[in-house]
């Protein structure tokens, strides 16, 4: 019983230094890796950049040791890491904050250390993934204005008078453009949720409409009718049966009816389907190539489930593929019709999936056939083929087996 007891303590002593480190580099849900949700270049940016400290030392390194400058800067090094840090993991609005306190440790360490001035140009760099470019642009003129007297004083090199304004410029010219970008995805994502939400809520509103003006009128006749019989009931038998018997015709004709609309909004549309993957592929930046023939007419039985299996397909390639483009190729020829699904992506798809299952059902449902390529690292090629003998067939076929089988039911 013993050995557990060590062997669990160690864990339970070092959560309390695990969390308080956790909670001590969270980023604030408002900061700017919290609103970006830490994309992989602001890491990347976030980490070099803070390996500018080695510059601070180096530089007058050369020019031999000494605790008088070298004691100071190990001094401001924790307070810049302090700052430096808090531009990525604290709210947005405290940014300015911050690189102001940059520019105060590179101002009140330049006179000892002539590379000091590096801090300033971090500060106006980071700064240019500010909302606002005034503000940035309005830094980098303050950061070098700053530096005039710093540069007099200290009997610097004048060069850099323009190498802190221009550096400034171009390095935050980068993280600007970089910002514009992402800002501007977030908001065709925002606007494509709102499209998405609108036509939802207008495809609720025509069922509800065409669902009143189905049932609505057959309804009320059918209550009509069901109190005119149980009056007709006492005194009249046959007049009362004749009535029941038109309420039944009517609710028949209103099931048809009824059964009609659900199908018809049940209905894929591949053509449709093919122009939602095209918008969902080319917003995740992912480029959709491929060709599909000029007229593609298909019973309505054999485009609902090829609509499902490209969404489906489509919706691997969006959330798993990690690709860069897609194709989707459609043919019909040599009695068959085929369409190809495929990718550049990671591969290594499985072949028994949730997803997969769906689809070899659906296709061995139409007599067809689903063959999946997908080696790993080399992309996704999955090739659907139905028998144009099955994909010609009437939907008056159909319809007559459901008929029958409702009547057998």
């Amino acid at each position: 019983m013993s050995t557990p007891m060590h062997s669990v303590a160690p864990c339970v002593r070092q959560r309390p230094f695990a969390g308080a480190f956790h909670r001590l580099f969270r980023p604030d849900p408002e900061s700017l890796l919290g609103q970006l949700r830490s994309p992989t270049y602001l890491r990347w940016q976030a980490g070099l950049q803070l390996f500018s400290f080695i510059a601070v030392i180096m530089l007058p390194l050369e020019k031999g040791f000494s605790w008088h400058w070298m004691g100071p800067t190990l001094l401001s090094l924790v307070f810049y890491l302090f700052f430096y840090i808090r531009m990525y993991i604290m709210p947005v609005r405290q940014m300015v904050v911050n690189a102001a306190g940059l520019v105060a440790i590179g101002l009140l360490l330049w006179p000892l250390n002539s590379a000091a001035f590096i801090y300033l140009m971090i500060a106006s760099i980071n700064l240019a993934f500010h909302p606002s470019w005034r503000l940035w642009l309005l830094a980098v003129a303050v950061a070098s204005l700053l530096a005039v007297p710093e540069v007099l004083l200290i009997d610097g090199h004048k060069s850099l008078l323009l190498v802190v304004p221009m550096t400034s410029l171009f390095g935050g010219f980068s993280n600007f453009i970089y910002m514009r970008g992402v800002r501007r995805d977030a908001e065709l994502r925002l606007s494509q949720e709102e499209v998405r939400r609108l036509a939802t809520l207008a495809e609720r509103e025509r069922i509800g409409r065409d669902l009143h003006d189905l049932l609505g009128h057959t309804l009320s006749l059918v209550a009509i009718k069901s109190e005119l019989a149980r009056k007709l009931a006492l005194r009249d038998a046959n007049a009362a049966q004749r009535e029941m018997e038109e309420v039944e015709r009517v609710a028949r004709h209103a099931l048809g009816e009824v059964r009609a609309a659900v199908t018809g909004m049940r209905r894929g549309d591949l053509a449709a389907e093919l122009i939602s993957a095209r918008l969902m592929l080319e917003a995740s930046g992912i480029l959709l190539g491929g060709g599909t023939p000029e007229s593609l007419a298909l019973p309505r039985e054999v485009e609902a489930p090829l609509a499902l299996v490209l969404r489906e397909a489509v919706t691997n390639i969006h959330r798993h593929a990690r690709a860069t483009e897609a194709r989707i190729e459609i043919s019909s020829e040599e009695g068959e019709f085929r369409m190809r699904i495929s990718d550049n992506g990671c591969g290594g798809l499985a072949a028994h999936g949730n997803g997969i299952s769906g689809m070899r059902e659906r296709m061995r449902a139409l007599g067809g056939s689903l063959v999946i390529d997908s080696p790993l690292r080399k992309g996704t090629t999955i090739t659907v083929a139905v028998p144009m003998a099955i994909s010609a067939q009437p939907p008056a076929d159909a319809g007559t087996r459901r008929h029958a089988a409702g009547s057998a039911a």
